[in-house]
């Protein structure tokens, strides 16, 4: 089909796009929409009523789009970024992921998808830099995902708003527009929990998520040529649940 160059956040914003042309009850909940920090929203015309800006409340961002979920619509929750997630964090982890178990399945919020701006930028300092997601990754009843580039996060994050069960989507914000591909302008999924291997190797391992994918590609390459180790290196891509077959294979 045809592709169109991206970055990152374009690729993302192309997600959102198609997401909400597919999924008549999709949403966005988005934090000062109006002022749109990454401009990730501005083309998206044809869904302007279903894109609402919301209070400056983390907690009450997630606990909406809990709600709009549980009452069986397609929500898609934003935090500005991930270092302010932890207002919300009550509503992820004691609320969201455990709507369907506590009540035996009667209810659920699967049709939730959380994202945020995650990592470092080198200039962010101590609240625009953090990558939380080891406080989730403990978490039964939600999935955590990272894409390392603007290919493999469209196809994720229509994956996540599409998956049945509450996701957690941070987005490498130092790729936000570093990193270019072409990528499909119609939607496509790339699978949940199925690790990619970038590259064969027979002595060691390598494992990483997001931005610290590119970081070891550059390892292995070095370990290679100034230490004749032969590297194998994995994108995880899903950090909950993880891929422990391709992992530990």
């Amino acid at each position: 089909g045809q592709t169109q160059k991206m970055n990152l956040f374009q690729s993302i914003t192309s997600a959102l796009d198609n997401a909400l042309a597919k999924d008549p009850t999709a949403g966005i909940l988005y934090l000062l929409v109006c002022f749109a920090l990454y401009k990730l929203h501005f083309v998206l015309p044809i869904c302007k009523d279903r894109v609402f800006n919301t209070p400056l409340c983390e907690q009450g961002i997630v606990g909406f789009g809990i709600g709009v979920a549980v009452a069986g619509a397609t929500a898609i929750a934003e935090i500005q970024f991930a270092d302010y997630i932890f207002p919300a964090f009550d509503q992820i982890v004691n609320e969201a992921a455990k709507y369907r178990y506590r009540s035996g399945d009667l209810f659920n919020c699967g049709n939730l998808t959380i994202r945020a701006p995650w990592g470092c930028v080198g200039h962010g300092a101590l609240y625009h830099s953090q990558s939380p997601e080891a406080f989730f990754a403990h978490c039964p009843g939600i999935k955590i995902v990272i894409p390392r580039s603007p290919l493999q996060a469209k196809g994720l994050l229509l994956s996540c708003i599409e998956d049945k069960n509450p996701c957690i989507f941070f987005e490498p914000k130092i790729l936000y527009r570093a990193a270019v591909e072409q990528v499909p302008v119609e939607p496509y999924n790339i699978p949940l929990s199925q690790a990619e291997v970038l590259q064969t190797g027979s002595d060691v391992t390598l494992v990483a998520w997001g931005t610290q994918v590119h970081v070891i590609k550059e390892v292995a390459a070095m370990a290679q040529e100034k230490l004749g180790v032969s590297c194998e290196v994995i994108d995880l891509r899903t950090i909950l649940p993880w891929d422990t077959e391709t992992v530990c294979k």
